[in-house]
């Protein structure tokens, strides 16, 4: 397995070497590196740089550049997941997870029945929500991770959300489910912004605050999922709709502007 890397202020051309200092203890301490070895340092940009360790030192290890491509594993849509916050450490399984499964944006959600409230603890974790989406963004072979907004109430996720806009609902059996309401919505330039309640489920009052908003109500079946599981059958299902699960798109997918088609080219 070829170990990879955000380094988005490294971005040298082929054949060029440069130092790694960033990553200078895992390579030379961690993973015991040597000369020769291969890794693959992201932009953060979609590009991967297939890179040769060139020296290995006390002082520094500097890389080769062999090879630059595009990363294949980004979704030609964009997820914006709003995922209520959840308590102990089922939040961090929730960013992992979803940045595994090709989420481009995650925007934490305080409602009303979200037992982690503001607080200064809270507000520390941001740093660490960073960490842990930048990780499994390397380890499921992405070009690039998502970001993590500072958490913001209900009443702000429902208002500044765009494109097809998803709430999934306990109470919602009567509705059309999510792959019915994607393919009778399918996603425009703006992409799919799903929000997921918490633990106890959204009130009644904010679902129909939601769907004043513009939302639609889905149905996840007639079990009774936990938040976090809710969270992730969501976007499992987005995945493979869009076609990021191995088998051809079930929706019909926005198509590139000539503007895209130019970037992906150039890259």
């Amino acid at each position: 397995m070829i170990h990879r890397f955000f380094l988005p202020e490294v971005q040298p051309d082929v054949d060029e070497i440069v130092s790694l200092a960033p990553i200078q203890r895992q390579l030379r301490h961690v993973l015991r590196l040597l000369p020769g070895s291969q890794i693959v340092i992201l932009d953060n940009q979609g590009h991967e740089r297939l890179m040769e360790i060139a020296t290995s030192t006390r002082l520094d290890t500097t890389g080769r550049v062999v090879e630059i491509r595009g990363a294949l594993a980004e979704s030609p849509v964009a997820v914006t997941l709003y995922p209520c916050i959840l308590k102990g450490d089922k939040f961090d399984w929730v960013l992992q997870k979803a940045t595994e499964l090709g989420v481009s944006a995650l925007v934490p959600v305080i409602s009303k029945r979200t037992i982690a409230r503001p607080s200064r603890a809270l507000d520390g974790k941001q740093a660490r929500w960073s960490t842990i989406v930048r990780e499994a963004a390397e380890q499921s072979g992405r070009g690039s991770f998502p970001p993590v907004s500072p958490p913001c109430t209900f009443e702000e996720a429902i208002a500044k959300a765009e494109g097809v806009r998803l709430l999934p609902w306990e109470e919602a059996l009567g509705d059309p489910g999510l792959l019915a309401a994607l393919a009778q919505t399918p996603p425009s330039g703006e992409g799919v912004s799903i929000l997921i309640g918490p633990e106890g489920g959204l009130e009644p009052g904010e679902v129909d605050a939601a769907i004043s908003a513009g939302w639609q109500v889905v149905s996840m079946g007639a079990r009774i999922l936990r938040a976090e599981t809710a969270a992730l059958a969501a976007m499992s299902v987005v995945t493979a709709a869009l076609g990021q699960l191995g088998d051809a798109p079930s929706v019909k997918l926005p198509s590139a502007s000539k503007e895209d088609t130019k970037g992906a080219k150039a890259a």
